[in-house]
Formats: C-alpha cells, sequence, structure tokens
C-alpha cells in the first residue's frame, strides 16, 4: 500500500529541452512488482486519478502481474518526481506531491476482510508521511495484518527526523518485519551506531523480525533465536539505483510467505536487488524469479563486514 508516482527520468542535469524517459515508480509500486516476480500473489491498494492517465498507470501495474482490485480512482492531480540519475547513485530528485491524489488514501479504503487475510501487508515511512490520513491508513493495515511489514524509507524532505521516528516507534511493536538501512536510517530514527544495536532496539519494541539492510556491504538479520549476515551480491551492469531497497523488500516478503526461511528469502530479495539496478527507473527491469534464484546461486557467499 502506498502512492505511486509518474517518474520522469533524465541522465542529463534538469534543463530546459533535456531528453527524458517516462516511467511508473514509488515505492509501493516497486515493491508489489518485485513481490510479484518472486511468485507471490499481489494487490496493491493506491489512490490514482480518475483520468486517461490514471487508466495508464493502472495498465502499467496490471502489466507487471499485480491485480488491481485494491485500486481506488478519485479526482486529483497524480503526483510526479523527477531525477536526474548516474550509474555512481549520484541522484537528485524533484518532486511535485504535495496534495496529490495518491495522498487522499485513508483508513476507509482499507478493506478489513482483504488486509486480515493476506499473507503479508507491506507499508512504508512514505505511506506515512504525505499526509495523516494516509498514515491512518497505515496504522489500521498494521494492526490488521497477520504479517505487517514496514520500511523506514525516511525522506527528509516529506518529513521531519520527530515524526519519522515516531511513525517508527508506533509501527514497530506492530511488525513481523522491519527493515531500516544503515547508517542513515538507524542513526537519525533510532540513534544506534551499529546494524547490530539498531535491530536489538527494534526487537525490543516488539518486532519480531528486523533486516537491516548495510548498502553494497550486505544485511544484517535479527529474528527469534536467530542473528545472521547476508553478504551484498554484486551487480552485473548498474544503470540507475532507483528501487533497489524496494525490490529487496518486496522479493524477502514474497519469499518468506510463500515458505522460505529469513535468511534464504534475505538472499533472494539481495540478489534482486542487485539485478535491478541494471534497469532505468523503479520498474526498469524487474527480474523473474528464476534469474533472481540463478544470481543467488551463483554470487559467493562473501565475509562478515567490519561493524559485526
Amino acid at each position: 500500500m502506498g502512492e505511486i508516482l509518474l517518474e520522469v527520468a533524465t541522465d542529463l542535469p534538469f534543463g530546459h529541452g533535456v531528453p527524458a524517459q517516462l516511467g511508473i515508480s514509488g515505492d509501493a509500486l516497486n515493491v508489489a512488482a518485485a513481490a510479484a516476480a518472486a511468485g507471490a500473489r499481489v494487490g496493491l491498494l493506491s489512490v490514482l486519478p480518475d483520468d486517461d492517465l490514471g487508466q495508464a498507470i493502472a495498465a502499467r501495474i496490471r502489466e507487471l502481474g499485480i491485480s488491481g482490485e485494491l485500486l481506488k480512482f478519485r479526482t486529483g492531480q497524480q503526483g510526479v518526481y523527477l531525477v536526474h540519475s548516474d550509474p555512481d547513485g549520484q541522484r537528485e530528485f524533484s518532486y511535485a506531491r504535495s496534495g496529490s491524489v495518491g495522498s487522499t488514501l485513508d483508513p476507509d479504503d482499507v478493506d478489513a476482510t482483504v488486509f486480515s487475510a493476506a499473507g503479508a501487508v507491506v507499508a512504508g515511512g512514505i505511506a506515512c508521511a504525505i499526509s495523516e490520513s494516509s498514515r491512518a491508513a497505515v496504522l489500521k493495515a498494521a494492526a490488521l495484518a497477520r504479517r505487517f511489514v514496514f520500511d523506514p524509507n525516511f525522506r527528509p524532505r516529506l518529513t521531519s527526523v520527530e515524526d519519522a521516528t515516531a511513525a517508527l516507534l508506533q509501527i514497530a511493536p506492530r511488525s513481523y518485519l522491519v527493515t531500516p538501512s544503515f547508517p542513515g536510517e538507524t542513526s537519525a530514527l533510532l540513534g544506534c551506531a551499529t546494524p547490530q544495536e539498531a535491530a536489538a532496539k527494534l526487537r525490543g519494541l516488539g518486532a519480531v523480525n528486523v533486516a537491516v539492510t548495510c548498502g553494497a556491504e550486505g544485511i544484517q538479520l535479527e529474528g527469534d533465536q536467530l542473528s545472521s549476515w547476508v553478504a551484498a551480491i554484486p551487480a552485473p551492469s548498474v544503470v540507475d539505483q532507483t528501487g533497489a531497497g524496494d525490490a529487496f523488500v518486496g522479493t524477502l516478503t514474497a519469499r518468506m510467505v510463500l515458505g522460505d526461511s529469513f535468511p534464504v528469502a534475505a538472499r533472494y530479495g539481495a540478489a534482486a536487488a542487485s539485478l535491478v539496478v541494471g534497469g532505468k527507473g523503479g520498474t526498469g527491469f524487474i527480474p523473474t524469479f528464476d534469474q533472481t534464484r540463478a544470481h543467488a546461486s551463483g554470487a559467493p557467499e562473501g565475509a562478515q563486514p567490519s561493524h559485526a
């Protein structure tokens, strides 16, 4: 669940007449696309404009193997972001999303029957930040879900450290899995200097499982009677790093729901994340699960990082 965004991407600095590529992205869509590719049956709760653009976005959602049954259509403006990116991940974003139709998501949009029956529900800090009604919808979903997965996805342009921290502390006790990033989110939102410290704090709050993503190094996993390190898997090619973290979350969640253990599912998530950076945009390249599994199988396990 969350907001879908129109993506306008260019490899060049922003300027008049610069060629750009139109795409459909946003963390909720990126996660859903990865989960569907990993073999899960996926629905996406989001609000789209009731016009031709909304229908085009809905068509792209279905094209990615995601059910459109939960989509809502209302009069309003579509959220947009412009991004200049390069393979090294030096990205510049400009957003036009304030008051977007996607931010009108509210608790009435959360169907109790659907959300309590789902194998997992995924939401993020962005959905909490875009409006009070969207945050309330996330909280309702967290209360209903059997497995609620929360990605803090802290964005300083959208919310303050204080509000993002409050959302995380409120949702973590209701979460089956929390996926903060190190060092950015673990430091800013939790005041923790190591992945292990952050995971322990979230587990102490009540989160059942924690996967702390550590960029190019790997992922620290903590759960019941589990403490494990999953090394990052080198990418065959890097075009654009947009959506890599979302691919990890979507793949990890799908594979856990489908029966894989936490470490195995995380390794598949790491493999998917290292493949999606070979495409341009959040959903520019979504690997099939056969591709993800082959990539995970062919990569070395890797060593523990220095901070572990």
